[in-house]
């Protein structure tokens, strides 16, 4: 990521480094700062330049994961219509990660959205699937990006089924989307297409395929969500139709949410303030 870095991605290393050194914190074993970045003269580096990941990666929570990040900045300096270069990008850090020993914190899945639109150049839109090791950091960051980070109607959906992959009865805020728009997903590594599993049927397509995954772990949930952000008239167009989708039914949702996340971070005795952490500039980051 650093050598990746420029001068508009520097807020992304901020965000980046608060991610890794949280899921060090509720990692079991703990990996703290120290042993995550092992060269002294780095470590020293990046305190005096991101010192906010430091001072916060144990009190507040990132708004997604990692390779998210890792995903920008690819799109940022890449350009986002170039697709295959992105995707071949993505796939040399991979494997660059899963070459060591440890498990990496990197996602097997990439999706791309775009606009219906005649132009074959239009706005592409991606995302990973959530890049985490272990079921409950990827529970807690589903939780927290619900909360903090996907536009609303794909948080909605996702809340809809978190966290059991059981569908809650007084709120439905799954979403149609509109068939002429492109989400295609393929494995990072192989670069082969996948097809949507269950879970993205019930969230937002119609499909035939049988398997279910942790409702919020999808690289669709995210490229989508960076779609709805972008173009409104397609977010408007997918919006929840259900009669359960009201505001009431959802903030009840969103509390649910919010006490299993609650629940899972006492259980990895993680003591939040209640703050997700804002990345910002390095400059904004000098201690005074």
């Amino acid at each position: 990521m650093l050598e990746l870095n420029s001068e508009h991605a520097t807020v992304l290393m901020d965000e980046i480094l608060h991610s890794i050194f949280f899921l060090g914190k509720i990692n079991d074993p703990q990996h703290p700062p120290e042993s995550i970045v092992t060269d002294a003269e780095m470590l020293d580096g990046l305190k005096s330049i991101y010192p906010r990941p430091f001072d916060h990666y144990s009190s507040q929570l990132p708004k997604r994961s990692p390779f998210s990040c890792v995903l920008d900045m690819i799109v940022l300096l890449t350009g986002q219509e170039k697709e295959e270069e992105i995707k071949r990008k993505v796939r040399e850090i991979t494997e660059q990660l899963i070459r060591g020993k440890e498990r990496p914190l990197s996602s097997s899945t990439i999706c791309v959205s775009q606009i219906p639109n005649s132009d074959l150049n239009s706005h592409r839109y991606y995302g990973v699937s959530m890049s985490t090791a272990g079921r409950i950091p990827g529970r807690i960051m589903v939780a927290a990006s619900c909360l903090s980070f996907w536009d609303k109607y794909v948080a909605g959906a996702v809340m809809t089924y978190y966290p059991n992959k059981a569908k809650k009865r007084y709120f439905d805020g799954t979403i149609k989307l509109p068939e002429n728009v492109r989400c295609k997903a393929f494995k990072i590594v192989q670069g082969t297409p996948l097809h949507h599993c269950r879970s993205c049927k019930n969230l937002f397509f119609k499909t035939n395929e049988r398997y279910e995954w942790a409702y919020g772990n999808c690289a669709e949930v995210e490229s989508l969500s960076n779609l709805f952000k972008n173009v409104e008239e397609v977010r408007e167009q997918a919006k929840p139709t259900s009669v359960n989708s009201t505001e009431e039914n959802r903030k009840k949702a969103e509390e649910s949410v919010k006490k299993e996340l609650r629940r899972l971070l006492k259980q990895k005795k993680f003591k939040w303030d209640g703050e997700f952490f804002t990345p910002q500039h390095p400059q904004q980051n000098v201690k005074k």
